[in-house]
């Protein structure tokens, strides 16, 4: 009988541990929001970053400019450690704005192009030529040399308006512009034109990288706007016209590369110092606007984080670090050396969060490679206490590419910060990603989000 009163005693002892427990996180988890919206500064650390330093594409000027602004901003909030990591990066230019025309006889279309990152450009007078038209890399290869040999390529590929998660969409068609121009070359094309990676339909091209793999020959290659694309596969139906021709230029080049750095400050733990925890952006962007949801806003957020610790006098267990990572968007070189470095050092790394998917309203979190039993126990222990700021969808998924690396590490569990998707790629890798286009509030419940949840792996520990 003292058996069993022992055992109740316990029991309710326990739950009102918990309770006491839960109750204690909710409201610090109050304060952490209370402080990003009524004191945050990630808006206006980002209006800097935007208007006063701009495009930061990796080997720039200003990518060097925004290296300087991220270390004497991170000085400036007095954390304990503030240091560069060098690593080398690409250092590809734009040059000159891209000409692109629709050639049908003797009419031409002028339509709005722009080069993909790490493609050559063309010859000086451009290059003309017969288009032939492709949905996919499949596709591609049934076509064959003898029917795409001298000519240009054009992917054409629309996102799949049915995934809810619009970055599902960008996966999925993806490839036609990371792999496209490589495979193209392979069957004797002499150019590709790539419809943009959107859900919108526009007149403003998208950028990003293509890869050449090591010995692959080289061909220029360029996004074409949505509704230029729609344009050009319209007239290509058109069995009474002559062949369409394509024309384009474009006039950029890969230099040799060029020392960057990625910044980090860190908050160290005053029970667990060799244990940490990472959170951060890159700090890198395409050339076309002020990368200001790609990734000012990660960038930003993973700044607060440390800030709103300082200023709520938080004493974390672990170390802590905002990192500002460099090169993600054409090399993910940044990445790989923060990865690197940790693994020289031996750092025992036990979560990383990163920020990359623009700075809308905040959803929740998506963890690598967690174990249905482990997800079972974050929605447990935490999704109550995010339900109050709607960020409690905690799911399986992706993390992000400048934190991929450090699955060298067994014990670290990778989560990528998911907010509302449905605008993120209307404006990703255009002209149109501005700072005006990012709400402050939103922007601001992110940062306070990804603060909680450090606060909660920190208290708590997290596991696979």
């Amino acid at each position: 009988m003292m058996k069993f009163y022992k055992t109740i005693l316990f029991t309710i002892t326990f739950i009102l541990f918990y309770q006491i427990s839960k109750a204690q996180d909710s409201l610090m988890l109050r304060k952490i929001y209370d402080e990003s919206l009524v004191n945050g500064q990630c808006y206006e650390n980002l209006r800097y970053l935007c208007k006063q330093i701009g495009p930061r594409l990796s080997g720039s000027a200003n990518a060097q400019k925004s290296v300087d602004w991220g270390k004497k901003l991170m000085d400036s909030y007095g954390f304990d450690k503030v240091f560069l990591q060098e690593c080398m990066v690409p250092h590809w230019v734009r040059g000159q704005k891209e000409i692109g025309k629709i050639i049908n006889g003797k009419t031409e279309i002028n339509v709005n192009i722009c080069a993909l990152g790490m493609s050559p450009g063309t010859p000086v007078n451009g290059i003309k030529a017969k288009i032939i038209e492709v949905r996919s890399l499949a596709e591609l290869a049934n076509v064959g040399e003898s029917q795409i040999k001298g000519k240009i390529v054009f992917f054409n590929r629309p996102f799949d308006q049915k995934f809810i998660e619009t970055g599902r969409a960008y996966g999925a068609a993806g490839d036609q512009r990371f792999a496209g121009p490589a495979e193209a070359a392979k069957y004797g094309a002499v150019g590709v034109i790539v419809r943009s990676l959107s859900s919108t339909l526009d007149d403003y091209p998208h950028t990003g990288t293509t890869v050449f793999p090591d010995g692959a020959k080289k061909i220029p290659a360029a996004a074409i706007s949505t509704k230029a694309a729609n344009q050009l596969s319209n007239l290509l139906k058109l069995k009474k016209l002559p062949q369409i021709e394509f024309y384009f230029k474009q006039n950029c080049q890969l230099l040799p590369d060029v020392k960057s750095y990625n910044v980090v400050g860190e908050i160290t733990g005053s029970e667990k110092p060799d244990e940490f925890i990472t959170v951060g952006g890159h700090l890198d962007s395409w050339d076309l606007a002020e990368g200001a949801h790609d990734d000012g806003t990660g960038v930003v957020q993973g700044l607060e984080v440390l800030r709103i610790y300082k200023s709520l006098g938080l004493k974390p267990k672990h170390s802590i670090r905002a990192v500002m990572f460099m090169n993600e968007e054409n090399g993910g070189r940044g990445g790989d050396k923060y990865a690197e470095l940790a693994a020289v050092k031996k750092e025992n790394h036990i979560a990383a969060i990163e920020s990359d998917g623009g700075g809308f309203t905040p959803r929740g979190f998506t963890f690598q490679d967690v174990s249905k039993e482990g997800m079972i126990k974050i929605n447990s222990d935490w999704k109550e206490l995010f339900v109050p700021y709607f960020s409690e969808r905690l799911t399986n998924g992706g993390s992000g590419s400048d934190i991929e690396p450090l699955s060298v590490f067994k014990n670290a569990v990778l989560i990528g910060f998911k907010a509302d998707s449905q605008r993120y790629f209307d404006i990703h890798h255009t002209p149109n990603d501005v700072f005006e286009n990012v709400n402050k509030r939103e922007l601001e419940l992110g940062a306070a989000s990804m603060a909680s949840l450090v606060y909660l792996i920190d208290n708590y520990g997290i596991s696979h």
